[in-house]
């Protein structure tokens, strides 16, 4: 079996009238998404772990995806991440059709995945975890100064300064000082879109607060995120727009302003909540909007 190529991560040839049509969290319509997931569905076998999902992803913005253990959040990130691919369903890039059969598709076209257990190696120093399998070389040789430098530069313009010197070993970083090596390593290599898979998790307050910052950093430099965390409270302060899946399909997705906390615990239990107005014009159920898989 063959590696597939980077071309196959290239737009598919077209099989829609149009471009998608996000309305943003501001309601400004026009803007096509970063990332639109059209349908999207896997299966494992008999087990359906993905239903008919559906899903925008705005550049500079932060979407926070919520749902219990077992919601389908793991399977929805790896389909988005070219680990495993779509049985049904498109995802569209910049508002055209791509297949995704590996991460390496993922990464060439600018989605950079930081998993819970970040993919360092302790015994490594920053530069060496920031560059591992992409150092530059010069004369044959790899070309130390320009790693350190361009690390430095990275770390900067996410405003990490509580890292001491990037040829620190990794082992010795706090775990928030982890997040940000992680994080500033997708940067690096020209991310469009950034997803963060717990990024709080056993963190303490102080080193919470570095991460929420981090993310806040990066959707000022536009680009976009996706945050799955389990902690409401992180995922108040820092998210755009919510989008809560409960048993592999999409209950519903809107911005901050329409949710509290209540009100998604609510849906990622029951799938419904009084507290979320249904949209404008419509009137069903709380976390039944109108296209929501929720409905089949």
């Amino acid at each position: 079996m063959t590696n597939p190529s980077a071309d196959d991560a290239r737009p598919a040839p077209a099989g829609r009238a149009s471009a998608p049509v996000s309305a943003g969290v501001d309601g400004a319509a026009g803007a096509v998404p970063l990332l639109h997931l059209v349908d999207v569905g896997k299966n494992f076998g008999p087990v359906r772990a993905l239903s008919d999902i559906t899903l925008d992803v705005p550049a500079g913005q932060v979407t926070a995806l919520v749902g219990d253990n077992g919601a389908g959040k793991s399977t929805l990130i790896k389909t988005i991440s070219g680990i495993w691919h779509q049985d049904h369903g498109e995802i569209l890039w910049q508002g055209k059709p791509v297949h995704l059969h590996s991460p390496k598709d993922a990464t060439d076209l600018g989605i950079a995945t930081v998993y819970q257990d970040l993919a360092l190696c302790d015994n490594l120093d920053i530069v060496a975890n920031m560059f591992l399998g992409q150092e530059p070389r010069h004369f044959f040789q790899v070309d130390e100064i320009a790693m350190e430098k361009a690390a430095k530069q990275t770390l900067a313009d996410l405003s990490v300064v509580t890292v001491r010197s990037v040829r620190q070993p990794v082992g010795s970083l706090s775990g928030g000082q982890r997040q940000a090596v992680a994080v500033a390593k997708a940067v690096m290599r020209q991310a469009k879109l950034v997803i963060l898979d717990e990024p709080t998790a056993a963190l303490g307050v102080t080193q919470t607060r570095v991460v929420l910052d981090l993310i806040q950093r990066l959707k000022s430099q536009d680009i976009a995120v996706i945050v799955i965390s389990h902690n409401l409270t992180d995922v108040m302060a820092v998210a755009d727009r919510i989008a809560v899946l409960r048993l592999g399909r999409m209950v519903t997705v809107g911005p901050k302003s329409q949710f509290d906390a209540q009100s998604i615990v609510e849906l990622m239990t029951t799938g419904t909540s009084a507290r979320v107005a249904p949209p404008a014009g419509t009137s069903q159920p709380a976390g039944q909007s109108s296209g929501s898989p929720s409905e089949h």
